[in-house]
């Protein structure tokens, strides 16, 4: 009885400790969606932000927040292309850790330019800005060079792919269209006579066998494509 006893509690605190690892894995992706909506959130009002001082402030205000933008999409650009190419492609792994080191100056240049919003001292801004453009195109420089080096990489496997698909569909189509395909003469034969496909030396003097025709499918053993849904609900005839 005690043993019986022993495996219930046993189990019970299994299904309890089951209990709080889902929940807490729930929460936890809850909580990362929320903090991923709520940083999704900041950046997009901080992004209209920025499209509405570059062109609604002139002079060094405007020059700033010009700065910004560009940098911050062209960061996001080519973050979003490395992570989509990299779940098919496991070699942009090195390409994401420099582009990690890059997001490091990245985001060293964007704090600074925010810092500047706020001086006062407008001429000294003024005297940095060749200085910062030219920080800003260094680094979206190098953002785009991973960005489109990695859209090249994604669309060359697209394309040879494509191609070795068309290689197997016209394969496939000359094996679908056999009976086109007449045999050639066979070597010792008399000319303008060919050997009929299916017929042994006993049959040769019997009469010609009809070709066999082309067993039609059954409509209803068709497989089912998204396309054509409607088309085949149309076409089943009433019950």
């Amino acid at each position: 009885m005690d043993v019986v006893v022993a495996v219930f509690a046993l189990l019970f605190a299994l299904f309890v400790a089951a209990g709080v690892f889902v929940t807490f894995k729930a929460v936890t992706a809850a909580k990362r969606g929320v903090d991923r909506t709520v940083a999704q959130a900041r950046r997009t009002v901080e992004d209209t932000g920025l499209r509405a001082r570059q062109l609604t402030q002139p002079g060094v205000a405007g020059e700033l927040a010009q700065l910004r933008l560009s940098l911050r999409t062209s960061m996001r650009a080519t973050q979003e292309a490395l992570r989509t190419g990299s779940r098919d492609d496991a070699s942009l792994t090195e390409s994401i850790r420099l582009f990690e080191r890059l997001s490091a100056h990245g985001h060293e240049l964007d704090d600074e330019l925010k810092r500047l919003e706020g001086e006062p001292d407008r001429a000294t801004i003024a005297a940095r800005l060749p200085d910062l453009r030219e920080r800003m195109e260094r680094i979206t420089h190098s953002a785009e060079s991973l960005r489109w080096a990695a859209r090249d990489r994604a669309r060359k496997f697209a394309d040879d792919d494509l191609a070795a698909l068309g290689d197997q569909i016209d394969l496939e189509v000359g094996a679908l269209r056999h009976w086109t395909q007449e045999p050639g003469p066979e070597a010792g034969a008399e000319p303008g006579s060919r050997q009929r496909p299916g017929r042994d030396a006993g049959s040769r003097g019997a009469v010609d066998e009809q070709p066999s025709a082309i067993t039609a499918r059954d409509p209803h053993s068709r497989p089912t494509y998204a396309w054509e849904k409607e088309a085949r609900r149309q076409e089943e005839p009433p019950r």
